[in-house]
C-alpha cells in the first residue's frame, strides 16, 4: 500500500505541475494589444470552455506579422438539406464569424460561434442582424467529431484497457500489478463506501458496475479537462444531462413495488393529501433528482475552468500596472494554487455524482417492512412487543 501511495503521489505531483501551465499553452492572446479589456477576456474565456470542431493548442505571430495557429482538425459531419455532408474542420481556417464558406454538394456552410449553418448557394458570407444573429443561414444536424467526442472516446478506451487488465489479473487470482495497483483501492472504495452502504447488502452488486463506470468516467474526464489539450467534456450540459438520464433510467426501471407505492399513493398520510404528494414525488423523481445531478457537475467544472482562465488573464489585464514579469508571475502562482484545488474538485465531483446516484438507486430498490398492522388512516400500529422494547 505504501508503494501504491508513493507511486500515486508522484503521478499527482507531476500532473499538477503540468496542468498549472494549461492556460499558458492554450492561450491564444499572446500578441501585444490583442486582449486589452474585460470584454475581450470574458469572450475568450467563454470561447475556451465551449466545445470545438478542432484542437487548438496555441498561436503565435511569425516574423512577417502573420498569425499562425498550432493544432489539428477534426471531421465535420452534418446532415443538410441534401443529406450527409463531410469535410475537415481545417477548411474553415479558424474562422468563427461566418466569413469563410465551405462548398460541398452544391451547398455552402459557415461556422458562427462554433455552430455550423447552411447558407443559400448565392451567399458570399454570413449576414447578421443587430444582435449578431445569423439571418441567411439555417442550422444543420451536427454529428461532427468534436473535442468532447474525442475526449469521451479516449477515456472510454483507457477505461476499457485498464479495467480489462485488472479483470484478467483478478481472474488469474494474482495480486494486481502496474496501474492495477492504483485502480484496486479506488474500486474497493467505490464498492464498500458508496455502493454497499447506500444500496444495501443484498442488491449492491447489481449496480456496482454502473457506479464504477460513472465514477471513473467523470473523474478521468475532469482530470483531462485540466490538461493543456483544452478538454471540457464534463463542462458540457449535453454530457452531464446524458449521465443524469442514465441514472434516472436505472432507478426508474429498478424501482420495486414499495418505491412506486410511496411515490404514487403514499401510505401513512390522509387520503386527500396523497394526490398532492404524488405530484411532488413524481416531480422529484423525474425532474429534481436528474436536474440536481447534471447542474451540480456542469456548474462546478465550468466554474473551475473560468476561475483558472480568469487568473491567467491577469498577465494581460495587469501587465501595464505590474509589468510583464510581475503580472505573469502573479498569474502563474495563483493559477498553480487554484489548479491544486481543481484536482481535488475533479475527484470530489465524481464522488458526489456517484454517491447521489447510489443513493437514488438505493431508495428505489429498498425493501420496506409492511408486516405491522395499520389503522383506518394508514398509520402503523405497533404491537405490544415493540412498545415494551421501546419503553425499556
Amino acid at each position: 500500500m505504501k508503494i501504491v501511495s508513493k507511486y500515486f503521489s508522484n503521478i499527482a505531483l507531476l500532473f499538477i505541475l503540468l496542468t498549472s501551465f494549461n492556460g499558458y499553452s492554450t492561450s491564444e492572446p499572446a500578441q501585444e494589444g490583442q486582449v486589452s479589456g474585460q470584454e475581450e477576456v470574458s469572450e475568450y474565456i467563454l470561447h475556451h470552455i465551449k466545445d470545438a470542431h478542432d484542437f487548438h493548442l496555441f498561436s503565435y505571430t511569425n516574423s512577417e506579422g502573420e498569425r499562425k495557429h498550432v493544432g489539428f482538425p477534426l471531421p465535420v459531419i452534418v446532415w443538410s438539406s441534401n443529406g450527409l455532408v463531410t469535410f475537415m474542420s481545417s477548411e474553415f481556417h479558424h474562422d468563427d464569424n461566418g466569413e469563410v464558406l465551405v462548398e460541398r454538394n452544391g451547398l455552402k456552410f459557415a461556422k458562427v460561434h462554433s455552430k455550423i449553418y447552411e447558407l443559400p448557394a448565392s451567399a458570399e458570407a454570413a449576414e447578421f442582424d443587430e444582435e449578431h444573429h445569423i439571418e441567411n443561414g439555417a442550422k444543420v444536424l451536427d454529428l461532427s467529431i468534436t473535442k468532447s467526442v474525442v475526449g469521451i472516446l479516449l477515456v472510454g478506451l483507457l477505461m476499457l484497457l485498464g479495467f480489462s487488465a485488472l479483470a484478467r489479473q483478478y481472474k488469474n487470482k494474482s495480486i494486481p500489478t502496474g496501474f492495477g495497483r492504483v485502480l484496486e483501492p479506488l474500486v474497493i472504495y467505490v464498492r464498500d463506501e458508496i455502493a454497499r452502504p447506500n444500496i444495501g447488502e443484498k442488491k449492491y452488486r447489481k449496480f456496482t458496475g454502473y457506479l464504477l463506470t460513472v465514477f471513473f468516467f467523470i473523474w478521468i474526464l475532469n482530470l483531462l479537462g485540466l490538461t493543456p489539450f483544452g478538454f471540457n467534456v464534463t463542462g458540457q450540459l449535453a454530457v452531464t444531462a446524458a449521465l443524469a438520464i442514465f441514472t434516472l433510467i436505472i432507478y426508474t426501471v429498478s424501482g420495486n413495488k414499495d418505491y412506486w407505492q410511496h411515490i404514487l399513493w403514499m401510505p401513512g398520510v390522509p387520503v386527500l393529501i396523497r394526490p398532492v404528494l404524488a405530484i411532488i414525488e413524481l416531480a422529484g423523481a423525474f425532474l429534481i433528482k436528474p436536474f440536481s445531478l447534471l447542474v451540480r457537475l456542469f456548474a462546478n467544472i465550468s466554474a473551475g475552468h473560468i476561475v483558472v482562465m480568469s487568473l491567467i488573464a491577469i498577465m494581460f489585464t495587469l501587465k501595464n500596472s505590474l509589468g510583464v514579469v510581475g503580472a505573469t508571475g502573479l498569474s502563474l502562482v495563483l493559477s498553480f494554487f487554484i489548479t491544486l484545488i481543481e484536482v481535488l474538485v475533479a475527484f470530489l465531483q465524481a464522488y458526489i455524482f456517484t454517491m447521489l446516484s447510489a443513493l437514488f438507486i438505493g431508495m428505489a430498490v429498498a425493501e420496506h417492512d409492511h408486516d405491522h398492522a395499520h389503522d383506518d388512516h394508514g398509520h402503523e400500529v405497533p404491537d405490544a412487543e415493540d412498545v415494551r422494547e421501546n419503553f425499556i
